[in-house]
C-alpha cells in the first residue's frame, strides 16, 4: 500500500483553511467530473478528489491524517505505525460510509473501523451529547493486576485562524483487572456536551496492549517463547521462566522438540474464565566458535546415526 498525499491531490497547502479546501475541491471536481471531462483518467481523478475532500473537510479526520502522515511522501510504501492513534479523541460523526468500496485501501487503513461504530451509537442518543471515542495503550501487566493511569487525549478543533489543531485534556482512568485487548472502558459524562440541554455524552476508551518483548496475547491467553539447550530438550530439566506475575519454575519434559508447547493453566490474563500461559520451547544450539567446540560437534556427527531428512527421501 502506498501513501496518498491528499493535499497534493487537491493542489493546496497543508495550512489551507476549510474554505480554501472547499474551493479547490469544487474547482477540480468540475474539471474532472466524468460527465464533463474527456480525459481518459477523469473517473479515477474524480474519485481521488472525493476521497481527499472527505478527509480534509473534516477536522477530526484531517487531524488524524496529519498525525499518521508526518514524514511521509506521496507514493512511498506505507503501513500505519502501531499505536499511531493512541489518545486521539474523536466523535465518529460523519463516518457512516454508505459505500466503503468508493474509498481506497489507504483510506480504509486509517478510517475504516472505529468511525462507523461512533456514528451508529449517536442515532438514538439525542438530545444527549455525542459519545466520544479514543484508543489507549496499556501494559500486559496492567491487565493482571488492574491499575489507575493518567492518560492524555488529543482533541481536534478549528482555531480562530481557521486552521485545524488539537488541544489536550488529561484524565485518570481505572484499568480493571482482567481487561481484554479491544475491550472498551466507558467514562460516563466525559463525551460531548449536549446542544439541546440534555446530559453530556460518554467517552469510550478502547484498550490495546503495548507490544511486549516477551509476551504475545490471544484473547485471555498469553504466549511466551523460551530458549532451551539441546540437553535440556533431550534429557528434560527444571528451568526458571518469567511470567507477568513473577518468576516461576517449570519442568521441561524429556524428548522435547523445538516448537513444543507447554500449557500452564490459569496463568493467563485473569477473568471470569482465566486464560492460560503457553510456553513455546525453542531449542538453541551452542556456537562452534572454538576448536574445542568444533571438535565436539564432529564427535557428535560420528556418534549419532541421525539423518533429519530421511523422511524426505534424501540422504
Amino acid at each position: 500500500m502506498k501513501f496518498k498525499d491528499y493535499y497534493q491531490v487537491l493542489a493546496i497547502d497543508k495550512l489551507a483553511t476549510p474554505g480554501e479546501i472547499k474551493k479547490a475541491y469544487r474547482k477540480l471536481s468540475r474539471k474532472y467530473h466524468p460527465d464533463v471531462s474527456k480525459l481518459p483518467d477523469a473517473t479515477e481523478k474524480f474519485k481521488a478528489l472525493g476521497e481527499a475532500y472527505e478527509v480534509l473537510k473534516d477536522p477530526e479526520k484531517r487531524a488524524a491524517y496529519d498525525r499518521v502522515g508526518q514524514g511521509q511522501q506521496s507514493g512511498q510504501k506505507f503501513d500505519p505505525p502501531p499505536g499511531w492513534d493512541e489518545g486521539f479523541e474523536f466523535t465518529g460523526q460523519g463516518n457512516d460510509y454508505s459505500d466503503p468500496t468508493a474509498y481506497s485501501d489507504f483510506f480504509e487503513s486509517i478510517f475504516g473501523g472505529a468511525g462507523r461504530t461512533g456514528q451508529a451509537q449517536q442515532q438514538y442518543k439525542q438530545p444527549q451529547g455525542q459519545d466520544h471515542h479514543a484508543k489507549i495503550l496499556i501494559d500486559i501487566e496492567d491487565a493482571y493486576t488492574g491499575t489507575v493511569r493518567e492518560i492524555t487525549l488529543q482533541i481536534p478543533y478549528i482555531d480562530a485562524q481557521n486552521h485545524v489543531t488539537t488541544e489536550q485534556r488529561s484524565l485518570k482512568v481505572k484499568i480493571p483487572k482482567g481487561i481484554k485487548q479491544g475491550q472498551k472502558i466507558r467514562l460516563t459524562g466525559q463525551g460531548g456536551i449536549s446542544t439541546g440541554g440534555g446530559v453530556q455524552g460518554n467517552l469510550y476508551l478502547q484498550v490495546e496492549f503495548n507490544a511486549h518483548r516477551l509476551y504475545s496475547i490471544e484473547g485471555q491467553d498469553v504466549y511466551l517463547k523460551i530458549p532451551i539447550t539441546p540437553w535440556e530438550a533431550v534429557l528434560g530439566a527444571k528451568i526458571k521462566i518469567p511470567t507477568p506475575t513473577g518468576t516461576i519454575q517449570i519442568k521441561v519434559p524429556e524428548k522435547s522438540i523445538s516448537g513444543s508447547k507447554l500449557r500452564l493453566k490459569g496463568r493467563g490474563i485473569p477473568a471470569k474464565t482465566t486464560g492460560d500461559l503457553f510456553v513455546i520451547l525453542q531449542v538453541l544450539l551452542p556456537a562452534a566458535d572454538t576448536e574445542k567446540s568444533k571438535l565436539f560437534y564432529q564427535n557428535m556427527a560420528k556418534e549419532f546415526d541421525f539423518n533429519p531428512r530421511k523422511e524426505l527421501g534424501v540422504d
